[in-house]
């Protein structure tokens, strides 16, 4: 009505000006009827039409604000996630990246099989759907399938006998009157699957398209936002949230144990939901039975979703596509979920038939778990999540699961290094690969491989020893010892694995549980090796320094002695493993009180290491702590600079709150 009334007083005006025009140009002295009103007094009415005009065309725009807009028109939106946690970046991401442009903005949501990708998706719907005047969902896991549904969704739109070459274009022509609108392709495949679905060109523009994708490759086709899994904190928010009664401590437990994935948290809420299960019997199962776990439990909104069967779907192409990639995948899934070193499996041809000489097939078969979102690709490692993991491992077959122990156990036995005390590179290789060793060995070994893996667990325990770690040392070491006792006639491995034992009593603090175990692995190795063995010599200096501790200094000093003519004679006097003989020499010394004849000795091993490792090397540091020591009883007050020296190397290789660390800093603090 205002507007009706605007436009007529409007032109009431045009009129107005138009008679005085025609008035002024014609001379004439009389209008007919009551138009001569306006010419005998304009002012008069051009002061009555003004207001009319003005309250017109200011009352119009004020109806159209309070008219209610029109709700947005949905086709097949799924439900909202009453449970939807976190994410509120991500979703801010999201917005920003598609309304940049004024055409039509395509944005990839890429991520892992259960991180969360469709659920981010339909939560940035619902928080934005006032600014939409269409939205479409569409199941775009199977490609083939695309266009049935834009047939069915030109129905929803009033396009009546589209056949499916013609319904992508209808249904984009017909968007134009419908802007903005906004579609999303979930779970798409690589992007050339998709191509006859996406808009191209100038068709429907002021529209938004997002794919929710585990496949890499968008890059060249979209905007891609790369969803991880939870924050600890948005795990923690969710569990607390979602199952009363956990406390932080518990849920963080369970999030660690489900490596924070969105769906295996709300998998989880929704088991302890339907059977009233406490949050730390949950925790035990999961800590237990992860791999049956992962089976159990459902999502309220998606029932026939879970873990386990969550990424069947892309190992099954891969079994078809990319055999050799399902292989090294099942290799991986025994492995930990920490970077696993590439040259891991291109180091020992026989864990994996790829011809690692071929580089193109080699980097396919890598490329095929990364490109399927299966693993995370670096340039010399591959990382995968621990439930991938846990679900490729519960589908192996018995008979594939044990020849895939075998080939790891051997491939981990020829990469990792043996000689650790005198090889300088050992810590970092080590370091690398001790998660992978300690997940491997975890079970009861295969019989094929039952000794390279009492190798593995002596050999983890001697880095563990080095690097200060005794407590995680000594249950690797007792294995080891059992599995070689167990299979006879490894006399000579039985007695390695004793003195490792000893030497990680002896650092504990127990000297009487350490000397019977060096005492034998003595006797043993005197029955079965040479008597000028570098074997013999490490059982004769750890017994010495057992000894000294039980403060039988006597009968240590001819045994240190031994050992040290038995590593020259066979090393010569510069290498390593003189340095250890002649610590332990040092050390009856010491407890005997003789520090003048010990500091020689000490200085001389000093000498090797740093010679012979970096200068931050553990062995360096812990021999600049006993020269320290000695030279305090003395007097000399260049103890204080080398405790300084030491202990920052503790500090630098074990960390601030190494125990060690923290003795040595307290030694620095005394010397001064």
């Amino acid at each position: 009505m205002w507007r009706t009334l605007a436009s007529a007083v409007a032109g009431l005006l045009v009129l107005f000006v138009g008679s005085l025009a025609f008035n002024a140009a014609s001379g004439q002295s009389r209008w007919p009827g009551p138009l001569d009103f306006v010419r005998v007094h304009p002012w008069v009415v051009l002061l009555l039409l003004i207001p009319l005009a003005l309250t017109g065309l200011w009352q119009a725009p004020r109806r159209d604000r309070a008219r209610v807009p029109l709700a947005p028109v949905t086709y097949r939106l799924p439900p909202r996630n009453a449970h939807f946690t976190g994410r509120d970046a991500a979703l801010q991401e999201v917005r920003q990246r598609l309304t940049s442009t004024d055409g039509v903005a395509t944005l990839a949501v890429h991520g892992l099989g259960g991180v969360g990708k469709t659920q981010l998706a339909v939560e940035y719907v619902y928080r934005y759907l006032p600014k939409y005047r269409f939205v479409a969902f569409l199941d775009a896991e199977h490609p083939e399938l695309v266009a049935r549904q834009f047939v069915s969704l030109a129905g929803e739109l009033g396009l009546a006998e589209v056949n499916s070459e013609q319904a992508i274009p209808r249904v984009y022509g017909n968007l134009r009157d419908r802007r903005p609108w906004l579609i999303i392709f979930d779970n798409g495949e690589k992007p050339g699957t998709l191509t006859h679905a996406l808009p191209s060109g100038g068709l429907a523009g002021n529209g938004h398209v997002i794919v929710t994708t585990r496949v890499n490759g968008w890059s060249s086709r979209a905007d891609v936002v790369d969803l991880d899994v939870f924050t600890r904190r948005e795990s923690l928010e969710l569990l607390v949230r979602r199952v009363p009664g956990t406390t932080a401590e518990v849920a963080d437990r369970i999030a660690g144990q489900l490596g924070d994935l969105p769906l295996a948290l709300e998998q989880a809420a929704g088991y302890m939901d339907y059977n009233r299960t406490a949050p730390e019997e949950y925790l035990s199962l999961l800590t237990s039975r992860l791999e049956e776990m992962i089976g159990q439990g459902e999502l309220a909104n998606r029932p026939a979703v879970v873990v386990a069967t969550l990424w069947q779907i892309s190992v099954r192409r891969l079994e078809t596509e990319q055999p050799d990639a399902v292989r090294l995948l099942e290799l991986c899934a025994l492995l930990a979920p920490e970077p696993i070193p590439l040259d891991l499996f291109t180091g020992s041809p026989d864990v994996l038939n790829v011809p690692a000489a071929d580089p193109l097939a080699w980097d396919t078969t890598v490329g095929a778990l990364a490109g399927l979102g299966l693993a995370r690709r670096t340039s010399a490692s591959l990382v995968l999540h621990r439930l991938i993991q846990a679900a490729v491992r519960a589908a192996m077959p018995e008979g594939v699961r044990t020849d895939a122990r075998v080939r790891l156990c051997r491939a981990l036995l020829a990469a990792v290094p043996q000689d650790i005390h005198a090889d300088p590179n050992a810590r970092p290789r080590w370091q690398e690969l001790l998660p992978h060793v300690l997940a491997l060995a975890t079970d009861d070994p295969p019989a094929e491989c039952a000794a390279e893996t009492a190798v593995l667990l002596r050999l983890a325990s001697e880095f563990l020893i080095q690097i200060g770690d005794c407590p995680v040392a000594l249950p690797l070491c007792e294995r080891a010892l059992a599995i070689d006792e167990s299979l006879g006639g490894r006399e000579a491995e039985v007695g390695f694995d004793l003195i490792t034992l000893a030497q990680i009593h002896r650092d504990l603090g127990e000297p009487e549980r350490a000397r019977p175990l060096a005492e034998r692995a003595l006797r043993l190795h005197d029955s079965c090796l040479p008597a000028d063995s570098p074997a013999i010599a490490t059982d004769l200096a750890t017994l010495a320094r057992i000894l000294c501790l039980l403060d039988e200094h006597g009968a240590a000093r001819p045994l240190a002695e031994r050992a040290l003519r038995i590593d020259e004679a066979a090393y010569g006097p510069h290498d390593p493993y003189v340095s250890f003989d002649l610590v332990a020499l040092a050390n009856v010394h010491v407890d005997l009180g003789d520090y003048a004849t010990a500091v020689p000795l000490i200085s001389r091993a000093l000498r090797i290491r740093e010679a012979s490792y970096a200068p931050d090397h553990l062995y360096i540091g812990y021999v600049l702590l006993f020269q320290a020591r000695v030279l305090h009883h003395l007097n000399d007050r260049t103890a204080v600079d080398l405790a300084r020296r030491g202990a920052q190397i503790l500090h630098t290789q074990l960390g601030k709150t190494h125990p060690k660390t923290e003795d040595a800093f307290a030694l620095v603090s005394r010397l001064r």
